[in-house]
């Protein structure tokens, strides 16, 4: 048997090891797509910590296995994988945006048909990928955690709140009462 090119092994390396790294992998293909289409597209993921790069499907479906992640049954046709990476800063990448910039191109763009994909170690199929791109934003769902957090509280404070102002009402009451008994 024949020895792979290096070239070849280099590419299922790269792939492999991002795979691992990757927070998240979205599978899709991109048959029709003009080369400034792409450039776009990578645009608006790069801020994101995303990347979008195509690559034969035979090196990703080896690099897939080496990697021990099931997605042989996407890689149909001109397929193009999609990384959610931490950012040159450091930062997480942005995983739910990345999603939605790619479902948002796609309904401009038909040619970009969404296979599948990969959150973490799970497989996705396309529809969890678009379930994945409606997840409300990360401020979005922070808020209303902070919400959800503030009610008991606020409800506790305002219960603290009516003691002393019901006591007031009751003393003053049972005051007017005894100036009204008084007078008669």
């Amino acid at each position: 048997m024949e020895e792979p090119r290096p070239e070849k092994v280099a590419v299922v390396d790269e792939v492999k090891g991002r795979i691992g790294s990757a927070q998240a992998v979205v599978i899709s293909e991109y048959r029709g797509l003009s080369v400034k289409d792409l450039q776009d597209l990578r645009r608006s993921l790069r801020p994101l910590g995303g990347s979008y790069k195509i690559y034969k499907n035979t090196l990703v479906r080896r690099a897939a296995d080496e990697a021990g992640v099931d997605i042989g049954s996407h890689l149909t046709g001109p397929t193009a994988l999609a990384f959610t990476e931490p950012t040159p800063e450091g930062e997480p990448g942005d995983v739910v945006n990345v999603a939605k910039v790619l479902r948002d191109f796609a309904k401009t763009h038909p040619e970009l048909v969404i296979k599948g994909g990969l959150l973490g170690d799970q497989t996705l199929d396309a529809a969890g990928v678009q379930n994945l791109a409606s997840v409300e934003p990360r401020e979005v769902l922070l808020a209303k955690m902070a919400g959800a957090l503030a009610a008991p509280m606020q409800q506790m404070a305002s219960l603290m709140q009516a003691l002393p102002r019901n006591f007031a009402y009751g003393l003053k009451a049972l005051i007017d009462q005894n100036d009204s008994d008084g007078e008669e």
